[in-house]
């Protein structure tokens, strides 16, 4: 690993002028190329204290071993250049988008003295007129079937042509009418060239000329009597609008653009491209790539666009290109495709009306392109085992991690404190598994001793399990006169393990909706009570995983070793750095970017945090929709609502007499009496206010309070946006 400081250049050496700068390893290898207005003070970015840095950014100075840089006259020639380089060097930190496909184009064959339609992949080449892409190759075929009958161009291949040529017999296509048999000499070369442009033409776009004039012919051989030829013509008509129909309108301007939607995560970028040719979408590509570097939305788009365009000229790089993100700065992005078309071209993020509800469903097929790419991954059961191998290598482990368990702590600014617990079996998600816990020990905001908590009270449960099993028989009964190992009494009756709250507070599993995904567990038949209902603690995971850095990661270790357990692996993964922290180690375990075992990992911290967030949200609006109505025993949902259609709000129900409330349908003495004595000991709401005049509102008024069973939620302080960003 190479120290920066050794090969920074000296003060006043690098030139503040546009250019492109490469870094090299110690092989002399190219492993990053970059563009800059000013290569000063881009390059002086790199050469700053490595704290300082992105770890992507770290990674990338200290593998170099020197750089060089070109000085260029514009941004553009800076574009351009930059775009040369990464396609000669291949570096291994520049942004790499990788088609999920090789997708097939139409193409016609200009540059030959008979072109030839057929489906291509690949490299483009110069001369030959490209359509698409299309998805699938069938697509491509099924069109130009129903063209070739309105222009019989040939698409045989140079060995059949050849063959016609030397026999003097047409293939198929030419006897039925699907060909015009150039190889024959039935037309000439020049009216050959003709038809394949007119083809062009109407795959381009420029439909409804055609279709006027073949309608015209139709009219005029109908007036003539001859009919036959009206016949074929109608028929010409009926196959172009069927063709037509395969790609529907989707602006009704006739617009030509390409629209450009990016979803990404920390990890990897997908991007999808939809070619729209006179209002109609002619063909859809998608990307995906590994974001080797820290890159804005912006830069992703920029390089989606070099790669989009970067050997494209002329009609092929359209009049208007739509992207989510502009490139920053813009000027040489625009200047730069104005140039490969010879003429203007709009880059800009639509606003409103018909792109901008395309551009939403681009945006729509880039997120499912990368939930698809992210699921194909994770389901591979090589790439599975090689990431829990991989794993097991860097923490030092004796097997891989078969059950691998993740904590999260979740609050608001220190209300509402929660942890997550998820867990994978064999590299899959196991949502029966998942459990929940609120934080019962002290008050406030301390995520440290959230987590020891929660392992402490996950273990304890395990031990219990184990004591009960006869699988563990040192030292004294955890459970000696029905304590419960938390401290707590056990509970009695026929308490459901996974259906409401659990003794110690672990609320059921996660996803509750969702069913298991069928897969054995690795430890053998599931355990079970002595009531025949599943143990929720009773599997011992090979790896623990605490969503944090050191802190976390020894409150989890010492919170076992107080346990006395020793036989479970402990591991932190800091979300801001991606770094993984083992206890008692003072430097992290740096797995690389492409690590399948970081990107497990990863995917086990987000689960867990997202778990997390959704039971923290699901309890502080629980308790924002609170009311003196819900502390009423024995008083369900349904009559709450009736006591408040009937009063209109709280307030006049807590004025109301028993005799008054006993008129609500449902309602007998006794409940009435019960909800008199709840009302008279709740303290009365505050008043409502009108937050645009300040105005303070009565009930009286008309406007009832807000209660859980009455419309609307009190709103907490912030905007929607500033309150997720307060969450934990």
């Amino acid at each position: 690993m190479a120290d920066p400081s050794s090969y920074r250049p000296r003060p006043g050496e690098i030139p503040d002028t546009p250019g492109v700068y490469r870094f090299r390893d110690e092989h002399r290898r190219v492993i990053y190329v970059g563009k800059a207005k000013s290569l000063r003070q881009r390059l002086a970015n790199y050469f700053q204290d490595l704290a300082h840095l992105h770890p992507r950014t770290r990674t990338m100075v200290t593998t170099a071993a020197s750089v060089e840089w070109t000085v260029v006259s514009t941004e553009v020639e800076a574009l351009q250049l930059e775009y040369s380089w990464i396609k000669e060097y291949d570096p291994r930190f520049n942004v790499k988008y990788r088609d999920d496909k090789s997708y097939p184009y139409l193409a016609v064959t200009m540059n030959e003295e008979f072109p030839r339609v057929q489906v291509m992949r690949g490299h483009k080449k110069k001369g030959v007129r490209y359509f698409g892409p299309y998805g699938h190759a069938w697509a491509i075929r099924d069109t130009v079937d129903l063209l070739l009958r309105v222009f019989p161009v040939r698409t045989c291949s140079t060995g059949v042509f050849k063959n016609a040529a030397r026999t003097g017999r047409p293939c198929l296509l030419g006897y039925i009418g699907k060909c015009s048999a150039p190889c024959v000499g039935r037309i000439t070369p020049d009216d050959h060239w003709d038809l394949a442009d007119e083809f062009c033409d109407f795959m381009a776009g420029r439909t409804g000329t055609y279709l006027r004039r073949l309608e015209r012919q139709m009219a005029d051989a109908a007036e003539e009597m001859e009919y036959e030829r009206a016949a074929r013509l109608r028929d010409d008509i009926g196959a172009l609008k069927k063709a037509m129909e395969k790609s529907a309108v989707v602006l009704a301007d006739a617009t030509d653009a390409d629209l450009i939607a990016v979803a990404e995560d920390e990890l990897e970028a997908a991007v999808q491209i939809f070619h729209v040719r006179g209002g109609r979408v002619r063909g859809q590509r998608g990307w995906v790539t590994d974001k080797v570097e820290e890159i804005t939305t912006g830069a992703l788009v920029e390089h989606a666009l070099q790669q989009l365009y970067g050997e494209e000229s002329g009609d092929a790089v359209p009049k208007e290109v739509l992207v989510p993100a502009l490139p920053d700065p813009v000027e040489p992005v625009q200047q730069w495709l104005t140039e490969r078309r010879g003429s203007g071209v709009s880059l800009r993020i639509p606003q409103r009306g018909d792109k901008k509800a395309l551009m939403e469903t681009v945006q729509r097929n880039a997120q499912q392109a990368l939930v698809l790419h992210k699921t194909k991954r994770a389901s591979d059961l090589t790439t599975r085992s090689r990431a829990l191998e991989e794993i097991a290598e860097a923490l030092d482990l004796d097997s891989a991690p078969l059950r691998i368990e993740c904590y999260d702590i979740s609050h608001l600014q220190g209300d509402d404190v929660v942890a997550s617990m998820v867990v994978f079996e064999d590299g899959l998600a196991r949502k029966s598994e998942y459990r929940r816990f609120q934080i019962k020990g002290f008050e406030g905001q301390d995520d440290v001793r959230s987590m020891h908590e929660v392992i402490t009270r996950r273990f304890r449960r395990y031990l219990a399990e184990k004591e009960k099993t006869g699988e563990w028989a040192d030292g004294e009964s955890l459970t000696d006169g029905g304590q419960h190992p938390d401290g707590g009494q056990h509970l009695g009756g026929g308490q459901h393990p996974d259906g409401g709250q659990h003794p110690d507070g672990e609320a059921g599993p996660g996803d509750q909706a969702a069913p298991d995904d069928g897969e054995a567990l690795t430890h053998g038949p599931a355990l079970k009570d002595d009531d025949g209902r599943p143990k929720r603690f009773a599997y011992p995971p090979q790896l623990v995983v605490v969503d944090g850095g050191q802190p976390q990661v020894a409150a989890a270790q010492r919170a076992l070793d107080e346990l006395g357990i020793d036989d479970i692996a402990v591991c932190g993964l800091a979300k801001r750095l991606e770094e993984v922290w083992l206890p008692r180690e003072d430097d992290p375990v740096v797995l690389p970017r492409t690590s399948e075992g970081l990107y497990l990992l990863q995917r086990v911290r987000d689960e867990a945090h997202r778990f997390a967030i959704t039971y923290q949200r699901t309890k502080r609006a629980k308790r924002f929709r609170a009311g003196p109505l819900d502390d009423v025993p024995g008083l369900g949902e349904t009559r709450k609502q009736a006591l408040i259609k009937h009063f209109g709000s709280v307030k006049r129900l807590r004025a109301a007499t028993i005799d008054q409330i006993c008129e609500v349908p449902g309602i007998g003495r006794k409940t009435a009496e019960t909800v008199a004595v709840a009302l008279a000991g709740a303290a009365p709401a505050g008043p409502a206010v009108n937050t645009a005049t300040g105005e303070i509102m009565d009930d009286d008024d008309g406007a009832p309070e807000t209660t859980a069973d009455a419309p609307g939620e009190p709103v907490s302080a912030g905007t929607p946006d500033e309150r997720r960003g307060q969450e934990r």
